[in-house]
């Protein structure tokens, strides 16, 4: 529940006396100068990396050079901060401090999307939001190297297209119905212009990785990230600490995201201000609440799409179980019910009784009430 430090994403970086062109190969050197001359940068240089390619001023081959170069360097929390900096000085932010009461859930999804697990992502938003957890979520289209089905695709299939919204109206949106989206190619372009350089490369670069962790949110927020390796889950927690971020849930997730498994049992770390470490792991085991089984496959997007819609709709659907078991792990984390087994009956009340239903209606009736309004 704590304000997010912005002391240093706010400060001010020495200027280079150098050019662009210039002072990039300097940094881009230091990355990519091989296993035994290469160096780590500075959270200062890791910023000014970014920013130079946010806003393009490297050349295409320099950029190009710099994300398959880190990526095989692998980033550093310090780099990952400084990578925030730039992020949080150049992207969009909603302004939260007065929408609740409560933290912004931001939850911290691949950008390149599912294409093995059927993801259930927008149920648990739907659910959080009709519980008065306000929650962000945020992302582009079908994008390399993955080009599974993005977050955006699966809304727009429940019937909500965040992509028409300026950035104004889905600030508006989260302050009446408790949840937005920002979508890149409209709220941040100069993210949305790295995107042709990861079919490019090949390889999702690092900027893949901190987009699971940036917030689109100034203000206090929760944040919620899904992981694959142990190693990007320590990387995660010490970035978090330089960027005083005290509030957050990393879940080994299905394909990297925040969807809690089924078919395993779920690790979680959790931020928690009473641990000496300031953070303890949860390991959660599905067959115990009844829960446990294979996970949906993702056959089609048309499948999918029908199995998220019955589970809206509180009808019988393969999902259902997998929107209980996130819903109701999360209404736990976020201090809606007192355990596990009261979040997991919620969920389900939720689902069956119609109230994410009527969430989902709230946000559509929204929508078609500003629709004239650019």
């Amino acid at each position: 529940m704590n304000q997010i430090s912005h002391s240093h994403s706010e400060c001010s970086y020495p200027d280079s006396s150098l050019d662009p062109d210039l002072r990039f190969r300097e940094l881009l050197k230091k990355v990519g100068s091989g296993q035994h001359t290469k160096e780590d940068l500075t959270r200062e240089e890791a910023a000014e990396a970014t920013r130079m390619m946010l806003r393009q001023e490297a050349t295409p081959a320099q950029i190009g050079a710099f994300m398959i170069s880190h990526r095989i360097k692998r980033p550093t929390a310090i780099e990952l901060a400084g990578m925030l900096d730039a992020y949080n000085e150049l992207g969009p932010k909603f302004t939260v401090e007065t929408i609740a009461d409560r933290p912004i859930w931001v939850l911290g999804i691949p950008y390149d999307g599912r294409d093995r697990t059927a993801p259930v992502t927008p149920i648990t938003a739907l659910i959080l939001a009709a519980s008065g957890i306000p929650v962000v979520m945020h992302g582009g289209d079908r994008m390399p190297t993955k080009y599974g089905i993005p977050t955006i695709d699966l809304w727009q299939g429940l019937g909500i297209d965040f992509t028409k919204l300026s950035f104004v109206r889905s600030q508006e949106l989260l302050e009446k119905t408790g949840l937005s989206f920002v979508y890149l190619p409209q709220h941040f372009p100069l993210a949305q212009g790295l995107v042709p350089y990861r079919d490019q490369i090949g390889k999702r670069p690092p900027a893949a990785t901190l987009e699971l962790i940036w917030s689109p949110c100034r203000g206090r927020i929760h944040q919620v990230a899904g992981y694959v390796h142990p190693p990007t889950e320590e990387c995660f927690r010490d970035t978090f600490k330089l960027c005083g971020i005290t509030d957050y849930t990393l879940v080994k997730g299905l394909e990297g995201s925040c969807d809690l498994p089924r078919d395993r049992t779920a690790i979680i770390v959790i931020s928690n201000p009473n641990s000496p470490d300031g953070f303890e792991y949860l390991k959660l085991h599905p067959r115990e609440y009844d829960l446990g089984g294979e996970e949906v496959p993702l056959n089609s997007t048309a499948e999918l799409l029908s199995q998220l819609e019955n589970v809206v709709l509180g009808k019988p659907s393969k999902l259902m179980p997998a929107a209980i078991w996130n819903g109701g792990f999360y209404l736990w984390r976020a201090g809606i019910c007192h355990t596990l087994e009261a979040g997991l009956s919620q969920a389900e009340l939720l689902l069956t009784s119609g109230e994410v239903d009527r969430q989902r209606s709230e946000i559509q009736a929204w929508m078609r009430r500003t629709s004239y309004i650019k």
